[in-house]
């Protein structure tokens, strides 16, 4: 667990997150959740980037939610989120939201020379507004132009290559688009595809702010 500025972020593994701040517990994207995660369904928000099984994993979600929950996901989750029973909030890029107080804006995941998320498809990333600090998790992304608009304080950033960005661009995207004022995280890698060494590298090679590794919880 990282606690920064007031956020506490816990990774999950693969693009999974559990941040903690603003007396607010947010899921993003969890999957394969390990033993020490289950059940224990103490979600105020959890947002879904897209609809591939290792980022809308409903045996997961039931891990996490609990009849207060309130669900952010792509537009392209909303029927896959229907068994859970819960209100979901669909969203496209470009969107802007407020749930249970928080500020939540969702901006374009796809990619550019790969054919896995289609720019068409409007699956997304997110910026979310803790302890005053702009949170942008990529979702699965290349570099794309649109980084450069987010202006983010935190970045959580995709390193393993085959779906998303590789390390090297990766560290690229963040010294010349992304830019976080503070802080960047390393995510997409030891799961699914790309090891701890792709964190390990993106971390040597970014310039344009510290970068914090975590260990999986």
């Amino acid at each position: 667990m990282l606690e920064f500025h007031g956020i506490k972020f816990h990774w999950l593994g693969h693009d999974g997150f559990r941040i903690v701040a603003d007396g607010k517990t947010i899921y993003i994207d969890p999957y394969q959740l390990s033993k020490a995660q289950h059940k224990k369904n103490d979600a105020d928000i959890v947002m879904i980037t897209h609809n591939h099984f290792d980022h809308l994993s409903l045996d997961d979600l039931k891990e996490v939610i609990s009849n207060k929950t309130s669900i952010v996901a792509a537009k392209e989750c909303a029927d896959q989120l229907k068994p859970l029973g819960l209100k979901v909030s669909s969203v496209v890029p470009g969107d802007k939201v407020t749930i249970q107080g928080i500020q939540v804006e969702a901006v374009p995941a796809y990619n550019t020379n790969k054919t896995f998320h289609p720019k068409a498809d409007k699956k997304v990333g997110y910026v979310i507004t803790l302890a005053g600090k702009r949170v942008y998790h990529t979702g699965d992304t290349d570099i794309i132009e649109e980084m450069s608009q987010v202006h983010p304080d935190i970045a959580l950033v995709p390193v393993s290559g085959t779906y998303v960005m590789t390390a090297d661009e990766a560290a690229r995207a963040v010294d010349e688009q992304i830019k976080p004022k503070m802080l960047a995280v390393p995510m997409h890698y030891a799961s699914i595809v790309g090891s701890g060494k792709d964190a390990s590298h993106f971390k040597g090679l970014v310039k344009a702010c510290p970068v914090e590794v975590l260990d999986r919880e």
